[in-house]
């Protein structure tokens, strides 16, 4: 009985539409990136298992995928050794492109010029339980700037929000905060012990609105007090610089505090200088990996289309300590694909020529027909123009089948009357509507 083919659940095919939407996505991203100076980088699929260990905390771990040593490493061990994972299992598919880029960062330190502006698109693995929307294998679009702690960075990577969303025609909100904010906010209120227990809860307030939150706090043991202290804070409205200003007046006395609303005024008064246009909300709810960032977070959302989080990220201050290269500063923020493929595709904004792979497809109606059509087929292909012939002279219908299947826009047909006229008949097929062209105008007449 023939095996029925099946792929590992949590992974996806991609089909040629999926991958030329998904490739115009990338090379958006992709061109944005480089106007900006950043520079590619790739990283192996698979890093040492003690790179990986230990840097995404105790679920994260639960959540890479091991591989086991190859060939047949296990037959030579006994079995308390098979029972060891350090034993058989050394190397570990790549979980984000986070720690690989710290991990690169400080294995090639001293052939980087620092600051270091990278750009890094690839698949990335975990060992999560599939569902919908959630994935064993997808990619991530990370953009880094590593070996600076000036603000100007920040902008920089607001600025790049802004081109690559407009490229793509999806109309977003950047939502910004400061962890130093968030530390200043839990000093205030005497629980800056207890800052991550605060931002877990106040991260949920879109979600489960003010009164939920509240009863959280307390039951993370937030004094009512405190939680009291909080409530007009999560209540802030007006502009950005307005917002600061009455958090100023709340958290003034937190010097860590302070420092974040400082960088946040910083980094708006430079939005504004540069002239970028796109909406941009102190969101004292943002939260993200704490226990990772230091500085600013980001979070962008689609303003016409229901989903979470298409981009994120953040300042971290200490990414490569891990690896003793301590105190070096970077930001960076991540382009979710996936996520913007289905806000494109919801919204139905991908452009005609990401749906087809071939422009013009030249029918086939025999030998001589073949001949002309090599002709003018290169002629379209040094003009830029993706063009192909159906390999087999047959009926009419097939290949005009054929080609709507594919997405094909135009048809050019050449039969004994267009090879006397030297004039080949172009049919588009959106629209149906056919004309003669002269072969020496062919190129010209494809739009």
């Amino acid at each position: 009985m023939a095996q029925k083919p099946s792929i590992p659940k949590g992974t996806r095919d991609f089909s040629p539409a999926e991958m030329m939407r998904r490739g115009y996505i990338f090379d958006t991203i992709k061109s944005v990136f480089r106007l900006y100076g950043y520079a590619p980088l790739e990283t192996p699929s698979m890093e040492n298992l003690s790179t990986l260990l230990g840097k995404y905390g105790d679920e994260g771990d639960k959540l890479l995928f091991k591989i086991l040593n190859s060939g047949d490493y296990a037959a030579g061990l006994t079995d308390q050794e098979l029972h060891s994972a350090s034993k058989i299992c050394e190397k570990g598919l790549r979980y984000d492109l986070t720690v690989p880029f710290a991990r690169y960062v400080v294995q090639h330190q001293n052939e980087i010029a620092f600051p270091f502006k990278r750009y890094q698109i690839q698949p990335v693995w975990r060992a999560d339980r599939p569902q919908k929307g959630r994935y064993r294998e997808f990619y991530q679009c990370d953009v880094d700037v590593i070996g600076s702690r000036s603000l100007l960075n920040e902008v920089e990577l607001v600025s790049i929000v802004e081109r690559v969303f407009r490229a793509l025609r999806i109309n977003v909100t950047l939502k910004m905060n400061n962890r130093k904010i968030l530390y200043g906010i839990a000093e205030t209120t005497g629980h800056a012990d207890k800052m991550i227990d605060i931002t877990v809860a106040i991260d949920k307030l879109e979600k489960v609105g003010i009164d939920n939150v509240k009863a959280e706090l307390e039951e993370r043991g937030i004094s009512r007090s405190a939680v009291e202290m909080l409530q007009p804070i999560l209540e802030l409205s007006g502009t950005n610089s307005e917002k600061l200003d009455k958090l100023e007046a709340i958290i003034g006395g937190s010097q860590t505090g302070m420092q974040g609303i400082e960088e946040m005024r910083t980094v708006f008064s430079y939005i504004e200088q540069a002239g970028i246009a796109l909406k941009t909300e102190l969101d004292l709810s943002l939260a993200r990996g704490l226990n990772y960032y230091t500085g600013a977070i980001f979070e962008v959302k689609a303003d016409d289309f229901a989903i979470g989080s298409i981009c994120g990220g953040g300042r971290y201050d200490d990414l490569t300590g891990i690896f003793g290269m301590p105190g070096v500063s970077g930001v960076g923020i991540s382009f979710g694909a996936d996520r913007i493929y289905d806000v494109m595709a919801g919204l139905e904004l991908f452009p005609e020529e990401a749906d087809f792979s071939t422009k013009v497809l030249f029918a086939n109606l025999g030998a001589e027909e073949e001949r002309c059509s090599l002709t003018l087929l290169a002629t379209l292909r040094d003009s830029g123009i993706a063009a192909e012939i159906y390999p087999d002279a047959g009926k009419m219908k097939k290949q005009m089948e054929y080609a709507n299947r594919r997405g094909i826009p135009y048809v050019v047909i050449i039969g004994s009357d267009e090879l006397a006229k030297k004039a080949a008949t172009l049919k588009d097929m959106r629209s149906g509507e056919q004309k003669v062209v002269p072969f020496t105008e062919l190129a010209g007449a494809i739009d």
